[in-house]
């Protein structure tokens, strides 16, 4: 089953998107397999990160912005290269096993949703396969 999730964005920042993952695994009635969460835009990206310690969410953003700053220097006409870099480097999916109906993810993981260039009305995908 394949499921379509809309969000608004802050301007950069992880969105913890874990309930939606969790709530398409539910519907899908799935009990083993796999789900695979994917983001359809150059500019965002999709990760599996800590979700205990919110100061993880600013310090990735931090380190993206450290990583790959906003330099003078890119010819990109709309200006937001480092977006694409960021996105580029995270990347655009992630593949998660569902076990017993439950996405299987570690004590303090969390499935988050990158945004590097909004604020934007963005969407994301989830789809679930299995027995």
């Amino acid at each position: 089953m394949l499921f379509d999730f809309k969000l608004s964005t802050p301007s950069q920042g992880l969105i913890d998107i874990t309930s939606e993952v969790q709530e398409a695994i539910a519907e899908s009635g799935v009990n083993e397999g796999i789900c695979i969460v994917f983001c359809p835009h150059t500019t965002a990206a999709v990760t599996i990160n800590e979700n205990a310690d919110p100061d993880v969410k600013s310090d990735f953003v931090l380190g993206m912005d450290k990583a790959f700053p906003d330099l003078d220097s890119f010819c990109h006409a709309e200006g937001n290269s480092d977006a694409h870099l960021k996105s580029s480097t995270v990347g655009a999916s992630e593949t998660i096993i569902v076990t017993g109906g439950k996405p299987l993810l570690g004590t303090w993981q969390g499935v988050y949703f990158c945004e590097f260039d909004g604020p934007r009305n963005r969407r994301f995908y989830v789809k679930v396969m299995g027995e």
